[in-house]
């Protein structure tokens, strides 16, 4: 893989026609080891937000041994990838020739369920020789509110508290280790998501009665974008400490989360090119279909950053952009500030895209992305300490 200092080096170097993925490994080490040293538990990481391998190895060489893999697809790549990996299959529902292969091949043993029915094909899927397991963590998924977040996850997923009962005691009675999961839905501003549903948490363990080991509190921890700056992670952390301590669980109970977002939107951002303009719009060579799907079907603002090599003293406008395939779904309204200046040919960087940027790209109309290349500047925005970039990295830089 190339190696540059940033994307400015990136462009000139190498003119690109395609897009280019910039990848920072320091950032997502530097995330790894935040979650790692600062949460008060165990961190594993989402890979649905980021499914490349080389993330993952590097996670893994950061000191991340847990990952949450949602398809069996996910299992085979992080057993391959990291093959001493701790691997938590914790999608509510599977085929059962998923769960028969992460079990009896690649090891698995930890499972979340979210009904009576998951449960019996999980304790049927796991049997050998016809003998149930006895050595599965059976994870129960709470339905909880998405309203503290940007992108909702409450609808699909999750037995409410006060349904949970049943299901609870039945995987007591199957399950070597039992544990309460639930999503707080992506991009949770604020920490009282995770007080609110550590309260349902609670409801839910007082009606069954019945001793828990684990508490997952998922994901949807955030990272930094344009008009959606969270509160210090350490925040969010000291909340679901002080609910965890004050729940009905057994004295030797784990805390676990599953963060994706926060380990790797750092990770990657993606160097486009503009191909026209007309009047406040761009027409790039990235976009819905590629790395843009949030920014297209959700309105996600993500930084951008005009790289040329002479400095633009031009004001900032705010743009919208599509991008090059012929659907007009292919469309990214922004508002997206860059110099007034800018036109055909100019590169554009677009950062924070390492979470679900590239896990999300097709190849729609033949438009796929170019290279790959490490840079070892910072990220365009991090909530994990670090100084920004020095005024060469970037030479013009709009975050809001």
């Amino acid at each position: 893989m190339l190696k540059h200092h940033n994307a400015l080096g990136v462009a000139l170097a190498l003119r690109p026609t395609q897009p280019v993925t910039l990848v920072r490994p320091h950032a997502a080490r530097r995330a790894a080891r935040f979650f790692i040293e600062k949460f008060p538990g165990t961190s594993m990481y989402a890979v649905k937000a980021n499914p490349s391998p080389d993330l993952i190895r590097t996670l893994w060489d950061a000191g991340l041994t847990h990952y949450d893999v949602a398809s069996i697809a996910e299992v085979r790549l992080v057993r391959e990838v990291a093959p001493h990996a701790v691997l938590c299959f914790m999608h509510p529902i599977k085929a059962p020739e998923a769960i028969a292969e992460a079990y009896h091949v690649h090891g698995v043993r930890v499972f979340s369920l979210d009904s009576l029915p998951e449960l019996e094909k999980i304790v049927d899927a796991t049997r050998t020789n016809g003998v149930a397991a006895s050595d599965l963590t059976l994870c129960v998924r709470l339905r909880v509110s998405s309203s503290h977040s940007k992108l909702s996850l409450a609808s699909k997923f999750g037995v409410p508290a006060d349904e949970a009962a049943p299901v609870l005691m039945a995987a007591r009675q199957v399950a070597d280790a039992l544990g309460i999961c639930f999503h707080v839905g992506s991009q949770a501003m604020s920490a009282q998501a995770y007080a609110d549903a550590m309260a349902q948490v609670r409801a839910a363990i007082v009606a069954a009665g019945v001793t828990v080991d684990i508490v997952d509190v998922g994901g949807g921890f955030p990272s930094d974008y344009p008009g959606m700056a969270p509160a210090p992670l350490e925040s969010y952390f000291e909340v679901i400490h002080r609910a965890f301590e004050a729940l009905p669980i057994s004295y030797s109970a784990e805390l676990w989360c599953e963060p994706g977002r926060a380990l790797s939107a750092e990770y990657a951002s993606v160097l486009v090119r503009v191909e026209a303009r007309k009047d406040d719009v761009l027409y790039i060579n990235d976009g819905a279909y590629g790395a843009l799907f949030d920014a297209a079907h959700v309105g996600w603002r993500f930084p951008v950053s005009l790289v040329r090599e002479d400095a633009s003293h031009a004001r900032d406008l705010a743009f919208s952009l599509w991008g090059p395939t012929c659907d007009d779904m292919d469309y990214m309204r922004g508002p997206f500030a860059l110099p007034a200046d800018i036109q055909a040919g100019d590169y554009v960087e677009i950062g924070m895209l390492g979470a679900y940027g590239q896990a999300m790209r097709t190849g729609f109309n033949g438009f796929t992305a170019g290279e790959t290349v490490i840079v070892s500047d910072e990220p365009m925005a991090s909530l994990y300490g670090v100084t920004q970039e020095s005024p060469d990295a970037r030479i013009s830089r709009v975050q809001h």
